[in-house]
């Protein structure tokens, strides 16, 4: 049997890998970062020791160096403690203030506003505080992700009810046939390209970044990266900080992150794209200094996809638009002293071109 094996339940996750041809004799450790990346070693030789990784035929607990042979099988259970996803922000537990709401649904489709901190679906070890796992356990049926957001960012998220829906608006995406926006807070640099503006610089991994993976920046003619393209427009300015929505006609991993940073507006709370990636690494590892959190101010960065538009169920042009969620509200009042009604407003007036 070559086929991997989950079933989930609201307590725990378990997942069972084949052990193919091409990963015999390799380290349980290494075999288990092959099939979950975005686990950290840290966080899976605390599972290989509690012996929630099971090699098949074989009593647990397991020492990391084992190796693995082909036609085995390599089962990981996570168990929702009900602190495995906690985000901390000074130490503290960031709370989870907002749950996801619906904005739209029928038959064959939901449409919500996801909340930060929130993960499209089950993926490392962000199992069980995902959108389609919360849908699954109020509709007791499998709910498919249409298309992803990051994790930190909030917004419209489209999940499918059953395959056939699923398909036919993932297609849409796939196509570009779907319209979004997305608004976000960023720090004005000096020398910032000045508003209404298109970023064309060209995107790429550079898997020689510390964090590995960090997405790069080329010109619009150079041969490296890809192409990739979003458009800027100003909401309003104050105190050297900007609230702006951008346009992405392209998609791109981190693009209007990495967009809005190398034309001078680096988003607010975003560890990555700062000026200074260290940053990520040290909220990764737990030791953030004070400057790092005076520097981010949020615990995570401010994009909320607050608009979409798709034609949807046949030619019907559809027209989504999520409230702002509330950490970048509460931000919004008590550090720019703006309203939040009249913010929402100008964003309304500036999506009519939409």
């Amino acid at each position: 049997m070559s086929e991997i094996e989950k079933s989930f339940t609201t307590e725990k996750y378990v997942v069972s890998y084949p052990v193919l041809n091409e990963h015999d004799n390799l380290r349980l450790d290494q075999f288990v970062m092959t099939q979950m990346p975005t686990l950290s070693r840290q966080f899976l030789k605390k599972k290989i020791e509690k012996g929630e990784v099971v090699i098949s035929g074989r009593t647990p607990p397991h020492k990391s160096s084992v190796k693995v042979h082909f036609g085995e099988r390599v089962t990981v259970t996570t168990h929702n403690d009900g602190m495995i996803e906690d985000e901390y922000w000074h130490g503290e537990v960031v709370p989870r203030d907002q749950e996801p709401s619906i904005i739209f649904e029928d038959a064959g489709l939901l449409v919500i506003n996801k909340p930060p901190f929130m993960i499209t679906h089950p993926a490392g070890k962000n199992l069980f505080y995902c959108a389609t796992v919360f849908y699954e356990t109020i509709y007791k049926h499998t709910m498919h992700s249409i298309h992803r957001l990051d994790r930190e960012t909030s917004g419209i998220l489209m999940l499918g009810k059953n395959p056939k829906v699923s398909q036919k608006v993932s297609l849409l995406f796939e196509e570009d046939k779907v319209k979004k926006c997305y608004f976000l807070v960023a720090h004005k640099n000096p020398n910032a390209k000045a508003f209404p503006f298109t970023a064309k610089e060209r995107l790429g991994r550079d898997e020689n970044a510390i964090p590995r993976g960090l997405i790069s920046s080329y010109d619009e003619l150079s041969e490296e990266g890809k192409d990739a393209e979003t458009h800027f427009e100003l909401v309003l300015e104050k105190d050297n900080y900007v609230l702006a929505l951008a346009f992405p006609l392209s998609g791109r991993q981190h693009q209007i992150r990495v967009h809005a940073a190398c034309n001078g507006y680096p988003l607010l709370g975003d560890k990555l794209y700062n000026g200074d990636s260290s940053i990520f690494m040290r909220f990764k590892d737990f030791t953030a200094t004070q400057d790092d959190h005076a520097k981010m101010q949020i615990p995570r960065q401010a994009l909320h996809a607050v608009a979409l538009k798709l034609s949807y169920p046949a030619d019907d042009l559809m027209h989504f638009i999520a409230p702002l969620p509330l950490d970048l509200t509460q931000w919004i009042e008590t550090t720019l002293h703006l309203g939040v009604s009249d913010v929402e407003n100008l964003i309304r007036e500036k999506l009519k071109l939409f």
